[in-house]
């Protein structure tokens, strides 16, 4: 029997990470070198521990020069607050989360990125209080894909992976959730719609096309 529902944050919840990787890209722009997807996708759902590449590191070496780094992250992040403060909640969070609490399941986020980060904008969006526990990058030895976060919010909750659904974005944390034995539903955000989401146990385009009448089904069926 399912007991929670445990979701991603980043670019789940809210999406952070298309003005991450466009404040990014106008940096690069700036100095005339392009920041292309490819290069970029590794970073999505990894904490900073686990990262592939530093953007600071890579536009260096393309450039073949040092730069002034405390410039570049100033700007860098005057500019991803510019962008994040458009952004609203993603479609369907707010009907499913309200769906789950009227049918008494436990609600968890697992999030690469740091408690400040995550508690700030749930408490900004008024969702904080909807959590029973909230499992974070900055307080565990190592970040999505390992399944770290994952298994703290299975254990606060005091349930295991069978008991409980994931929701995540993107690869890295398809593969931690799998890895904490929890049956994942993949929402790819717009920057990794492309991807093939082969680990994922179901997939869907949006939040908001997500009945949990429906995917309760399913887990039973498949189970």
């Amino acid at each position: 029997m399912i007991k929670a529902l445990i979701f991603d944050f980043d670019g789940l919840i809210l999406e952070t990470e298309m003005p991450q990787f466009q404040a990014w890209q106008e940096v690069y722009s700036h100095y005339g070198i392009t920041l292309t997807l490819t290069t970029w996708l590794p970073l999505l759902g990894t904490g900073r521990s686990s990262q592939p590449f530093h953007p600071h590191d890579h536009l260096e070496a393309q450039l073949g020069q040092a730069l002034d780094r405390e410039e570049i992250r100033i700007r860098q992040k005057q500019r991803y607050a510019e962008l994040l403060e458009t952004q609203v909640l993603l479609p369907g969070v707010e009907a499913l989360v309200a769906e789950a609490k009227q049918r008494r399941l436990q609600l968890a986020v697992a999030s690469s990125s740091s408690r400040q980060w995550v508690t700030g904008h749930l408490a900004r969006y008024g969702l904080e209080a909807h959590f029973d526990y909230i499992a974070c990058g900055d307080e565990v030895p190592r970040t999505k894909p390992f399944p770290d976060v994952y298994c703290a919010a299975l254990k606060k909750l005091g349930i295991s992976g069978h008991q409980a659904i994931a929701f995540e974005d993107s690869l890295n944390g398809v593969q931690a959730a799998k890895r904490a034995g929890i049956y994942c539903v993949a929402v790819p955000n717009p920057l990794m719609q492309h991807l093939v989401y082969d680990l994922a146990d179901l997939q869907f385009a949006s939040l908001a096309d997500v009945s949990l009448d429906d995917l309760l089904t399913s887990f039973s069926d498949e189970c």
